[in-house]
Order: C-alpha cells, then structure tokens, then sequence
C-alpha cells in the first residue's frame, strides 16, 4: 500500500501543465469508446447494433467528471465526423450523426454528463446508487435514440421496436457492468 501511495504522489507532483494533462485525458477517454465501439454485435431487425460505447460512455463521464466527460463525448463525435474510424464497426463520416443511430451519439453527451454529476454528489459511493446511477445514464442513451428513430420512422411503434425493446436487457446488464467497474477501481485507487 506505501508503494502505491508513493508512485501516485510522485505522479501527481510531475511538472506537467494542466491543460495538457485535461487534453490528454479527454483524448485516451475518446479513444477509448472509439475502441469499445468496434465491440458490436448486429441486430437483424434493427439498424442499431449493441455495442460496448455505452459502457465507455458512463465509465468516462464517471472518471472525468460531467464537464471532462462531455467534452470527451463531443471529440470522439468529432473524431467520427472527420473520418476516423471510431463508430461501429469502424465506420466514420458526418453522415452517421444524423442516420439511424444519431440519436443515440448525441444521447452519449447528456449520459457522460449526468454520470459526472453523479459522481460529483457522490451517488457512486455505494453499490446501489451506484447501480441506479449508471441505469440512469444508459436509459437516457436508450430513450434518446429511440426517440430518434421514431422521428426518422414517424411511426412510435416501430421506432420502439426497433431502437428501445430489443436493448432494455442489456441497459441494465451494461449498468451492472459499470458499476462493478465503478466499485471495483474505487477499491484499487483509495
């Protein structure tokens, strides 16, 4: 334990300027939902696969704080846009922020953001509110795009049926999974 305190004091008194430190930071958390993008798995009757971003978004916003998360979110959108590969299966290209799956990008930045809040009052204390905490976050992703979809649909039912139904299972198995991650790096890191 004295060699942990020792190497994460010595981190800290690194003469590294700030705002760089920030950059970096909102840069690998961008990053890093690009690579848990490419973790997808495709649904035949949907255009919206199920994939690993959700469990990149709350983890970061949750790391970061809600302002860090969100403009991670508004990068890896802007990564995206300009070309890089970072959406679902390694698709990138302005398009894709208003196609099928655009609501559910843009729910990302309100999803990081709450999650930093969350933090920020201390509701990922404890395993519950932890819980309830990341099952919040993930919904609002879930409603946003769905909501999306049934405006590119113009039919509730469908956009329902295609882009909220089919993922209520894995919103609270993903929820589950971040606070576990949540709780479990609480322990390492204190």
């Amino acid at each position: 334990m004295k060699n942990k305190t020792l190497l994460f004091n010595s981190f800290h008194s690194l003469p590294i300027d700030k705002n760089i430190l920030n950059v970096f930071i909102i840069l690998i958390g961008s990053l890093s939902i690009g690579l848990l993008a490419q973790a997808s798995i495709p649904i035949p009757f949907s255009p919206v696969p199920i994939t690993g971003q959700t469990i990149g978004v709350v983890l970061v916003g949750s790391l970061l704080g809600a302002k860090r998360g969100a403009l991670c979110i508004v990068l890896y959108l802007v990564e995206g846009s300009l070309g890089l590969p970072v959406f679902a299966n390694m698709s990138a290209g302005p398009h894709i922020l208003i196609g099928p799956t655009a609501g559910y990008l843009w729910g990302f930045i309100v999803a990081a953001f709450l999650m930093g809040i969350f933090k920020e009052k201390q509701f990922l204390q404890k395993p519950f509110s932890c819980f309830l905490s990341c099952f919040v976050s993930t919904t609002i992703i879930l409603i946003t795009g769905a909501f999306y979809l049934i405006i590119l649909t113009q039919d509730i039912s469908k956009g329902l049926f295609l882009g909220f139904y089919p993922f209520l299972v894995g919103d609270v198995v993903k929820s589950f999974i971040c606070a576990f991650i949540i709780q479990g790096s609480r322990k390492i890191f204190t």
